[in-house]
């Protein structure tokens, strides 16, 4: 009998999600373009001035900038608010990394930031974009690190924000390394994930946000609840457990990065910690600017909203003023 009731529990679940993977879907529906690359479809968003008739205008000032979010979310949670105060006057990329949101990937081994900067440099070059900023939030830390060492050409600057760029003490969490084992990590996301997660999603967030409180309906305007979606949930804890060995592998190579970088963090971040990470890149790359805000945790966008806008357009000032130097030699 209890193989039985074990049986049919599972099954129960096995529906559960599925009925909320329906739900989630169709309550965030892809809002984006799809790219097709080499091992993944892209979802690609853009924001920028428009004219009256709703066209985008080819006045955007300075260079695009390209927004990578971090572990568990997707680009809504770049979107809002810093892509939309950032397209006011700016040429804005937004594209969820492979395996999040609405990007699919062929294998969830591609979850190095190598293999991830190689397909989102190759949805660049197919959108037939040049040089851009790059915006980099937490996990993401590591793969705008990789874009400017493995493409140089195509960072025209780096901002990262709480980034996550060397080797860390501990693990990511037990049940992220559980849902990374090959068989019960799937029988784990096909199951109790979705439901469990619904009832952890805003307690979760919140806690990020510390100590700053959590905006009022983060949780639903960053369409967060994807992430419960299974093939989403395995992608993210695989992403996670082999970040470690990825910035391991990665960071004796950061004295190679030339791009003009800015880096602001929180001095309380409990998420990703400012000294292991932020400031030790920041003495690792010859031309990287840190800014530490005191008081302040993890979500450096939702919290320093103008000060990040204002180092990003105080780059493109900085990068507008070399092009111009070098034209006229």
């Amino acid at each position: 009998m209890i193989p039985t009731a074990v049986l049919v529990l599972l099954v129960l679940l096995v529906l559960a999600t599925q009925t909320g993977v329906f739900v989630i879907e169709r309550t965030y529906p892809p809002l984006g373009k799809k790219f097709v690359v080499a091992g993944a479809a892209l979802n690609v968003v853009e924001l920028g001035p428009r004219n009256q008739t709703g066209n985008r205008t080819a006045d955007a000032a300075g260079p695009p900038v390209l927004l990578l979010h971090g572990a568990s979310c997707n680009l809504e949670a770049m979107r809002t608010p810093l892509g939309e105060k950032l397209a006011q006057h700016h040429r804005v990329i937004l594209i969820d990394r492979p395996g999040h949101g609405w990007s699919a990937r062929e294998r969830e081994s591609d979850s190095t930031p190598a293999a991830h900067a190689r397909m989102i440099e190759e949805a660049l070059r197919q959108i037939d974009v040049g040089p851009v900023i790059v915006v980099v939030h937490s996990l993401a830390g590591a793969l705008g690190a990789r874009l400017a060492l493995d493409y140089p050409e195509r960072v025209a600057g780096l901002v990262m924000l709480a980034p996550v760029t060397h080797p860390w003490y501990g693990g990511v969490g037990f049940y992220n390394s559980l849902v990374a084992t090959p068989i019960l990590g799937r029988l784990l996301a096909h199951t109790i994930t979705l439901p469990l997660g619904v009832m952890l999603a805003k307690p979760s967030a919140r806690a990020v946000f510390l100590p700053q409180a959590m905006p009022e309906n983060f949780v639903r305007d960053t369409a967060t609840l994807l992430l419960l979606r299974p093939r989403e949930f395995l992608a993210n804890a695989r992403d996670l457990v082999t970040l470690k060995q990825a910035v391991e592998e990665q960071a004796p190579r950061y004295g190679e990065i030339r791009a003009q970088v800015a880096i602001i963090s929180g001095d309380v971040d409990k998420t990703v910690s400012t000294v292991i990470h932020s400031r030790m890149f920041a003495a690792a790359v010859p031309n990287a600017r840190l800014i530490v805000l005191e008081g302040v945790g993890h979500m450096i966008q939702n919290v320093a909203l103008d000060l990040v806008v204002s180092e990003i357009e105080a780059m493109m000032g900085r990068i507008g003023q070399g092009t111009a130097v070098a034209a006229g030699e």
